[in-house]
């Protein structure tokens, strides 16, 4: 059956191919008035070039952006949106794509939903880069759709290993007064710090010393969230002397290694050094947790700890940070004791 003028064809290439099949469209005649043919696709089966080609006169698309791949998709689609979101998400991003090796050079309009789901099962790790993974997709499928590239999200078909039921563990009080016996003990001062802060790992190890004010006894760091990033914490009159010791080593960061930030990896084995030694079974993380454990006990405002934390409450809203504001939050911390 003959196509109407301007549908296009499908013709066999020659020799011995895996897709020898081509759906392709006259995209113009040269000089001498031969039609110049843009492929759309290549295809094992003929009925599969048909296919694609009644899909394109259904819905035409760029034919050169359908060609993109999932490396050059990423590529345009970072450059545009890494520069609108926080540091870890698109450090989280880039880590994602690194699992996807084997699909970043095919044409991503081609990529399957079973293919991003064997990049997901094949990663080898746990919930938390498979749930990198899938975020990933989902991203570049919204990017593809705008540029009306794909008509449907692959990403919704595929799934990630469920989120596991919390095991983190405040400190308990004694393990607390464990550290305190050990504070002079190499990094054992900023497992302090972390406790009666709320930083995160990296947060802490991102503080510049320019940001200490040891005069009205606050500093200022975070970085994951809006709410997050550049949030002012009181320094707790418990650990203000460990704090001043820091800042008074005159390096750029208030945590350094010989005068050098401290990376997130080697902090990592600092503070396992350090839990072995004294029998203690905590992550980092968990500091954090004993922070607002140690708030909530002692019964401080709700709106100050989310503050502190830099988590988003309906009941903070977009809050300066006033003199009366310190105060409060100041006064709140205050009724941790040891």
């Amino acid at each position: 059956m003959k196509h109407p003028n301007g549908y296009g064809s499908v013709v066999k290439l020659k020799g011995k191919r895996r897709h020898p099949f081509c759906a392709r469209k006259t995209a113009g005649y040269d000089e001498r008035g031969y039609p110049i043919y843009k492929p759309i696709g290549y295809y094992a089966k003929r009925e599969d070039a048909l296919m694609a080609l009644a899909e394109y006169n259904r819905n035409p698309y760029d034919i050169d952006l359908a060609k993109i791949t999932m490396q050059e998709l990423f590529d345009r689609w970072s450059a545009r949106d890494f520069p609108k979101m926080s540091i870890s998400s698109a450090s989280s991003h880039r880590a994602a794509v690194k699992h996807c090796t084997a699909l970043l050079t095919l044409p991503y309009k081609s990529i399957k939903a079973y293919q991003m789901q064997e990049m997901i099962d094949g990663c080898g790790h746990g919930y938390s880069t498979q749930g990198a993974i899938k975020n990933l997709f989902g991203k570049l499928d919204l990017y593809a759709m705008e540029l009306d590239i794909i008509a449907k999200k692959n990403s919704e078909l595929i799934h990630a290993a469920p989120i596991p039921e919390t095991s983190k563990q405040p400190f308990t009080k004694e393990e607390i007064e464990t550290v305190w016996t050990h504070q002079h003990e190499t990094y054992a001062d900023t497992v302090l710090m972390l406790i009666y802060s709320g930083f995160r790992i990296n947060e802490l190890l991102s503080i510049e010393t320019a940001n200490v004010n040891l005069e009205e006894k606050w500093f200022k760091g975070g970085l994951k969230t809006r709410a997050g990033k550049e949030r002012v914490v009181p320094i707790h009159s418990l650990i203000l002397e460990i704090v001043t010791r820091r800042a008074q080593e005159g390096n750029r960061y208030l945590i350094s290694l010989d005068g050098k930030k401290v990376s997130q990896s080697k902090y990592y084995e600092l503070w396992g050094a350090f839990m072995d030694a004294h029998g203690i079974n905590h992550t980092p993380h968990e500091c954090r947790h004993t922070f607002r454990s140690l708030l909530d006990s002692a019964g401080a405002n709700k709106k100050c700890i989310d503050m502190m934390m830099g988590h988003k409450s309906k009941d903070v809203g977009e809050r300066i940070y006033t003199h009366k504001t310190l105060k409060e939050l100041a006064e709140a911390l205050a009724l941790v004791t040891r």
